[in-house]
């Protein structure tokens, strides 16, 4: 018997903490019980994107039946985004207290509950209930600090690239619902395709009880790849409420200019990703003549090559500096949305299919090398700060959505909304640029 944390060489009586538990040890699998615990995060990540693709769709279905104007639903878009962002870093300090399986069922049962309920509500602020609060705060409890968390607890070596895969998990997700819902939205009403995100949600949540597990010390494993007597991968036992942990970890980040330079990046990012293109970019493409349904099949498309464009980010960030990577993708994506309101039209011409390519491999590539920043700078901390960096995004991509709909409803157009995020991005590429390296052991 040894004492889990660490698993210590024979003969060693030295450990840097307290003991919490003792196991057996384990010779170690020939396959990594990691990469089962990577592979039921994937899948249910997908589960829970369901949601994610349904406002972009049912953004004028609903302006069709109920009369709320597009700034009215995109406030209910945004409040979800604020929620899902400002949720993260207590959802990670809650993951460290009670567990993983238990954070994150009820995250899904609260995505199915707010879903589900829309076929009821017959008031803006029932909209602002159900797609605002309840989902909000269900997706917001398992959302990339959930990432940060399984690479966090589960790898060492590798870690960029599993940070890759799950994220891409999010646009393989949009992948399988977009069209889906745009489908079922067109033949049946919006009402179907809100019961379906919610169905896919619950489908989920057996797999994470059953498969589901918190640390590799739990089964007398240590983190892939990590080396005898490292501490990656046991178990810490958390003292306090989860939402002092939290605070605490921000009120240590905010002493940090990187903290604020990565903050303010990934705000741009969520303004130039969820908020802008996400929610509205259906809509643009249908005020230039082009079918809703193709128009979703494009968005749909952008995951397509996300999926491939941020697992080989996760592969860059375990070999390059991430800074140079965050540097490349905010300028790249800038310049995509500077040029787009030209290329928007009734059809899909090549033009289009240029962005959507090239847009699509930037979508969400920075988060594997913004992961990495947040652990080489905050340590053991790192997937709480990265939860609060990750609510900058969402504030971004809230102030976005609603942005974007009011220059809609005053204009007429999304130009204006194109110009100001690649504008953004250049800004986005300068903080990158600032951030300096503190390189801080698995």
């Amino acid at each position: 018997m040894l004492s889990v944390w660490p698993l210590v060489r024979s003969g060693s009586n030295r450990h840097p903490g307290p003991v919490t538990q003792t196991v057996e040890t384990k010779k170690a699998p020939r396959v990594h019980l990691a990469w089962a615990v990577a592979v039921v995060g994937f899948v249910t990540l997908i589960g829970a994107a369901g949601f994610r693709s349904v406002p972009s769709v049912l953004l004028d279905p609903l302006h069709e039946e109920f009369g709320w104007s597009h700034a009215t639903i995109s406030t209910a878009v945004s409040i979800n985004l604020l929620l899902f962002g400002g949720i993260s870093p207590f959802a990670a300090a809650l993951m460290d207290r009670l567990g993983l399986r238990k954070v994150v069922s009820g995250a899904l049962v609260l995505i199915a509950l707010g879903s589900g309920l829309t076929v009821f509500m017959t008031a803006s602020w029932q909209l602002l209930l159900c797609w605002g609060l309840l989902v909000g705060v269900g997706t917001g409890s398992m959302s990339m600090t959930f990432v940060a968390t399984i690479t966090g607890r589960w790898f060492v070596h590798r870690r960029g690239l599993v940070t890759g895969v799950l994220t891409a998990a999010g646009a393989t997700g949009q992948l399988i619902f977009l069209p889906l819902i745009a489908s079922l939205a067109s033949q049946y009403g919006w009402r179907v395709p809100a019961l379906v995100a919610a169905g896919a949600a619950l489908a989920v949540v057996p797999l994470v009880l059953l498969f589901l597990r918190d640390y590799p010390s739990d089964v007398g494993l240590r983190a892939y790849g990590a080396p005898e007597g490292s501490t990656a991968g046991q178990r810490v036992e958390t003292t306090g409420s989860s939402a002092m942990r939290a605070l605490n970890a921000l009120t240590m980040a905010a002493r940090r200019p990187a903290f604020w330079l990565l903050a303010g990046g990934f705000a741009i990012c969520g303004a130039s990703t969820n908020g802008l293109v996400g929610t509205h970019f259906v809509t643009a493409a249908h005020d230039h003549g082009m079918p809703a349904t193709t128009a979703a099949s494009l968005l749909a498309l952008v995951g397509v090559f996300d999926v491939g464009g941020t697992i080989f980010s996760g592969y860059l960030t375990d070999r390059w500096d991430p800074r140079y990577l965050l540097i490349a993708y905010y300028t790249l994506r800038g310049l995509s949305l500077l040029v787009l309101p030209s290329l928007l039209g009734p059809t899909a011409a090549p033009s289009t299919w240029v962005f959507i390519i090239f847009y699509g491999l930037d979508w969400v590539a920075t988060v594997p090398p913004t992961v990495a920043l947040c652990r080489e700078w905050f340590g053991q901390d790192g997937p709480i700060v990265f939860g609060w960096v990750f609510a900058s995004h969402q504030v971004g991509a809230a102030l976005a959505a609603t942005g974007a709909g009011a220059i809609r409803d005053a204009q007429g157009s999304y130009n204006l909304a194109w110009y100001l995020a690649g504008g953004l991005c250049a800004a986005a590429a300068l903080m990158s640029a600032s951030i300096g390296r503190r390189l801080v052991p698995a």
